[in-house]
């Protein structure tokens, strides 16, 4: 009865919506021209699909939920009104994503100089597992510090230096080495890796990964705020809750049993009282001579875990291209739909609504739907509006869709990705994420001149954004992806303003239950940037050359291998 009320709600909701939109007449007439179209992007509509996306009723759109089954509904129901086909082969909408849900109840013990500590869920440490089993225990296992647990032969940096580290638990630092430069220790190092970017080495994802290679029974990620690029909190909410992961034969068998994370001051105060100091630990761990470092000390780790299996759904449509020869050649747009759902042990507000992150994103891929669903003459190639699940759990429902894709990659012209829009006025600028990574980047250079706006990078690269959203998954496939961020010059206002907003944002709405429509709110910016794209797009679909990588891009060879195969 409770899903079948809210469920009567949304579809109210979202038909007061439709009826708006239809007495418009944007259906009626269909566009007639990209400048025409462009016009019907505007902030209202941006904002209606925001309200219902992320209102109360949809519950944070958690996977696996009642908020799940309202967004999907909406989605689906939107994109089948402004006239797109079904994306998936079998005339749906939607593609199942088999996951498994692991609510783990843990507990947490340090062995230091032979006694034993209780650490403290969440203040202490964060820990989840990926192995859908009832049980997951680490019994005192030897923790070793093996610096930022990089092994990168491109730069002849190896933190393992052969080390039997298998049954040991590797306690990690986040993000890359920032080596000094030998003549100066104010500038950094290019010679390792790339200064103050991050690189994919820097992730956690990666940290798990060689944690997994190295056969350790767990690893635990020592936060810190800037180099992870988010506050401690954020851990808490993402991972001290049910998380998921894709459904595998072998049951996840070849990832690390045990993730942590420990605070930093939990970590400090672990090191110290192993008579080390975090801070010279850290300064050792800049030098490509470093090695491994026993911490004589143990941990033991014990994961109640309750599970359950769901098929959370992408949803996806189609516009097909104009031109016979070429319809099979797509541009993929994606936005994800999901967010961090409930948090029923919370006071007072629970509901991590996602209205910037990313109801903006999909109100976004929406627009850019309907414009092309109603351009009287279509491109000559077709899109692919990809909307994904668990982004917010590892980039889960592009990870499947980039495995499982309904169109193969080597036909995959591009990604765009969407996630995020600029909900605070017009900028004179616009930034790319991972600016100089692909040709994609004149493509949008020149659109910005139309728009008399310039072209920056990334202003927090060492944050790794490119490695956290959805274009990734395309990237790794070697996909060349397309993802802007809002400008930080907004009109009118000081030249802190930017900075200063992605600041507030950052440490008081990510991944909080206050991300929510602000009084504040002026999307006359998310419109310009979602014009943008819309000619980026246009202009992907009209033109017969293929977007490359840069030559030293880390994606550059599969993508060679993969367009050499169909003889381009």
């Amino acid at each position: 009865m409770k899903t079948h009320s809210r469920l009567k709600q949304v579809l109210t909701l979202g038909g007061a919506l439709a009826s708006v939109t239809m007495a418009g007449g944007a259906q009626e007439v269909p566009f007639k021209s990209l400048r025409y179209a462009l016009e019907s992007i505007h902030s209202r509509d941006l904002l209606k699909h925001v309200k219902i996306l992320s209102d109360d009723t949809f519950e944070g759109r958690g996977p696996g939920s009642i908020g799940e089954a309202l967004t999907v509904d909406y989605l689906t129901r939107e994109l089948m009104r402004l006239g797109l086909e079904p994306g998936n082969p079998d005339g749906t909408y939607t593609q199942k994503v088999p996951m498994v849900g692991i609510q783990s109840t843990t507990q947490a013990t340090l062995n230091l100089n032979g006694e034993d500590q209780a650490l403290t869920f969440p203040q202490d440490y964060v820990a989840w597992t990926s192995r859908p089993v009832d049980e997951v225990a680490v019994k005192e296992s030897s923790l070793v510090f093996v610096g930022y647990g990089v092994e990168a032969p491109e730069y002849r940096w190896d933190d393992y230096k052969g080390a039997n580290l298998k049954g040991r638990t590797l306690v990690m630092l986040v993000n890359d080495p920032q080596v000094p430069h030998p003549a100066d220790p104010s500038r950094l190092n290019l010679r390792y890796f790339k200064g103050k970017e991050m690189t994919y080495y820097g992730r956690w994802t990666y940290k798990l990964e060689m944690a997994a290679k190295m056969g350790a029974e767990a690893v635990i990620l020592i936060h810190e705020t800037g180099p992870a690029g988010y506050p401690y909190f954020v851990v808490v909410n993402s991972w001290g809750r049910e998380n998921f992961s894709l459904k595998s034969p072998d049951g996840n068998a070849g990832e690390v049993p045990v993730a942590a994370w420990f605070s930093f001051e939990r970590a400090r105060s672990m090191i110290d009282t192993l008579g080390f100091d975090l801070n010279d630990l850290k300064q050792r761990a800049l030098s490509p001579n470093f090695a491994p470092i026993s911490l004589r000390a143990k941990v033991s780790f014990k994961l109640k875990n309750k599970i359950r299996e769901i098929h959370s759904q992408n949803v996806v449509a189609r516009v097909e291209g104009g031109k016979s020869y070429r319809r099979k050649e797509h541009i993929v747009v994606t936005a994800h739909w999901d967010h961090i759902g409930i948090n029923e042990k919370l006071e007072g507000d629970q509901i991590f609504n996602g209205a910037l992150d990313n109801a903006t994103g999909v109100s976004g891929l929406l627009e850019l739907a309907e414009l092309f669903a109603g351009l009287n003459r279509p491109i000559g190639r077709s899109i692919l509006f990809l909307a994904t699940t668990a982004e917010e759990q590892g980039l889960l429902g592009a990870k499947y869709y980039a495995a499982n894709p309904f169109v193969p990659m080597r036909q995959t012209v591009a990604n765009i990705n969407i996630d995020g829009l600029n909900q605070w006025g017009a900028t004179r600028d616009i930034v790319i994420i991972g600016k100089g990574a692909s040709s994609l980047d004149n493509l949008v250079e020149s659109i910005a001149r139309i728009q008399k706006r310039t072209v920056k990078g990334d202003p927090e690269s060492e944050k790794g954004y490119f490695y956290r959203s959805d274009h990734f998954q395309f990237a790794k496939r070697g996909v060349p992806a397309l993802f802007i961020n809002p400008g930080i010059e907004y009109l009118g206002r000081a030249s802190n303003y930017g900075p200063e907003k992605r600041r507030e944002y950052r440490e008081n709405d990510y991944h909080k239950v206050s991300d929510e429509i602000k009084d504040d709110w002026n999307l006359t910016g998310a419109v310009e940037d979602l014009r943008l794209l819309a000619r980026v797009i246009y202009r992907l679909g009209q033109e017969e050359s293929w977007p490359t990588w840069a030559d030293n891009s880390e994606f550059a060879a599969i993508r060679r291998e993969s367009l050499r195969q169909t003889g381009r």
